[in-house]
């Protein structure tokens, strides 16, 4: 019997919903952390204000590219922009990697019989984590670096590396075997993930438009919120791709 993507997707959320209390209570656990490492990292207000500051050489950016943008800045200001951006990457990578390992052994939890739930997930998914850290760090560095250079490759990167995690966490291969496993597993079956990941960025895409809207709410709270549904959403494909996994080795 062939695999159809509407099975999948019903598969998928009717686990979702099944499971909705321990992944809602994981992706905003998991959102906190995000959000707190970020506000650790991040440079003070004195520092940030270097990046306003002589704002009239910064005024006209029409039509300027970010690098140009970039080479207009001070040394003080690129710096300042610097931490600012390894602070954002730093806690959405470590977000991540506790989404996908407390996610992934919960998913396997469920699937044997055991009860468990958001925290039990993350603890028992402690000794993976390392290798789920190096190769999502691997992974978000050449999806980035596809999607600098144009859409397309990163896209085509993205689909490649999606059966990664997964394969990290069920068969405890190395990260570059996993990947290598990845891609030829899925370019083979891109009919059925292509639209899942398409679908996943144009959520993503909805949801950062709607809390831009929300603006009742304070900018910590709006994050925690953006994070929190961001992550729900990567659940979702994750549960997805799981799914599909499972029966392509079945």
């Amino acid at each position: 019997m062939p695999i159809t993507a509407s099975s999948l997707y019903r598969d998928s959320f009717n686990f979702l919903r099944n499971q909705l209390g321990s992944i809602l209570l994981l992706a905003l656990l998991t959102a906190f952390i995000t959000v707190i490492l970020n506000h650790a990292f991040t440079p003070d207000s004195d520092q940030l204000s270097l990046l306003t500051s002589g704002s009239d050489s910064l005024s006209d950016t029409a039509g300027m590219s970010i690098q140009e943008i970039i080479q207009q800045m001070t040394p003080e200001q690129q710096m300042v922009l610097l931490k600012v951006s390894a602070a954002a990457t730093f806690s959405a990578l470590v977000g991540n990697v506790l989404l996908v390992g407390g996610l992934m052994t919960l998913i396997q939890q469920v699937s044997s019989g055991v009860r468990t739930s958001a925290l039990r997930s993350i603890g028992a998914s402690a000794p993976m984590l390392p290798r789920v850290l190096l190769l999502m760090f691997l992974c978000t560095l050449i999806v980035q670096l596809g999607l600098t250079l144009f859409i397309v490759p990163g896209l085509i990167i993205a689909v490649a590396v999606s059966f990664a995690p997964i394969i990290v966490a069920t068969e405890k291969v190395g990260v570059f075997k996993s990947i290598k496993l990845s891609a030829k597993l899925a370019f083979a079956n891109s009919r059925l993930i292509v639209p899942a990941i398409m679908l996943w960025l144009a959520a993503k895409m909805l949801v950062l438009l709607a809390v831009s809207h929300l603006k009742f709410l304070g900018p910590e709270v709006a994050t925690v919120v953006l994070s929190a549904v961001s992550n729900l959403i990567s659940a979702y494909l994750l549960i997805y791709l799981f799914r599909l996994y499972t029966k392509l080795r079945a």
